[in-house]
């Protein structure tokens, strides 16, 4: 990345989902400047949109603030975020969506919060819509919740403002972007959430396929892993498979038990096919945790799982003058 030259770059990721961008980017520009900063706003296409090239390019003569990048196909948002974040030249990044979900006007609100945590993540309150998709949005958060030991109100809220530092330290991929509050506040970084205004033309009423909700479901657990075990997955698959395992060994003590007592026949015993397979699928879960570690002890050395918030000190003392 470039040094920075502007307290923010606005980071625009466009799909096929979209409103009237050159009048949104406007609105966006006018809130930004009501928080007395410098800015760009850096739009990227993720793939052909249609017409929305030309659109952009009659405005980038007379919008000086505004930058565009096309990518050659779609290749989703966290790609297109961290296109927009390998171009960025500003302190802080600020990630809006194209299409309206708070009211532009609230931006300056955001950034005053951005001088107290590294990352503060958009809550869109009073929060309008249905009970089921209020059901659905609490369930979401709470099943967040209770797996990674986080609580959030509104991971939906594309409107977010990080440190140059986050996106430094922690890459994107997949469809991780919508949990990288989580994946920040792991590695140390301190998360908050301020509440804007939900814009009045934040209408979408699509639907979810049942596709999308299992997408979410294994994104969770994905996530409940790389917070938690990723440097130490032993802990993870050695403790599934050590409970296998123990509860293979009691089926084929039992087994035994009775064979040896009482002279039951071990043919046609289903407890001792059982048994055999758990404690044979434990020993290979552990062994799975085993050759992880390995892995992660190998590249130890080009692993790094804290982030510094600052150094004070330690000037080098110039030698002294020889009399």
């Amino acid at each position: 990345m470039e040094e920075p030259v502007l307290d923010i770059s606005v980071i625009v990721p466009v799909g096929t989902r979209h409103d009237d961008l050159p009048a949104l980017l406007d609105e966006y520009a006018e809130g930004l400047r009501q928080a007395n900063a410098s800015f760009e706003v850096i739009v990227v296409l993720d793939g052909p949109q249609g017409g929305l090239m030309a659109q952009l390019g009659d405005l980038l003569s007379i919008r000086p603030w505004l930058r565009v990048i096309e990518l050659t196909r779609d290749f989703g948002e966290a790609a297109a975020l961290t296109a927009g974040f390998g171009e960025a030249r500003g302190r802080k990044m600020l990630t809006l969506p194209a299409y309206y979900q708070v009211e532009p006007s609230d931006l300056p609100k955001i950034i005053a919060a951005g001088e107290q945590a590294a990352m503060v993540v958009a809550v869109r309150w009073p929060r309008a819509g249905s009970a089921f998709e209020g059901f659905r949005r609490n369930a979401f958060h709470g099943l967040l919740g209770l797996i990674t030991g986080q609580r959030y109100r509104d991971l939906g809220c594309g409107v977010r403002l990080l440190e140059r530092e986050i996106v430094d330290e922690i890459p994107l991929y997949s469809e991780r972007h919508r949990f990288y509050p989580a994946l920040a506040k792991s590695r140390g970084f301190e998360v908050s959430e301020v509440e804007l205004r939900q814009s009045p033309k934040d209408d979408f009423r699509g639907r979810y396929r049942l596709r999308e909700y299992l997408h979410r479901m294994l994104d969770i657990m994905t996530l409940f892993f790389l917070v938690r075990f990723t440097k130490k997955p032993l802990r993870f698959f050695g403790t599934i498979g050590f409970g296998i395992a123990i509860f293979g060994m009691i089926a084929l003590a039992i087994v035994i038990f009775q064979k040896l007592v009482f002279a039951v026949a071990l043919a046609d015993r289903p407890a001792l096919l059982l048994g055999s397979l758990m404690l044979v699928l434990g020993v290979q879960v552990f062994a799975l945790g085993l050759i992880g570690e390995l892995i992660i002890f190998t590249h130890a050395r080009h692993l790094k799982e804290y982030a510094v918030r600052r150094i004070i000190g330690g000037e080098p003392e110039e030698e002294a003058p020889s009399s």
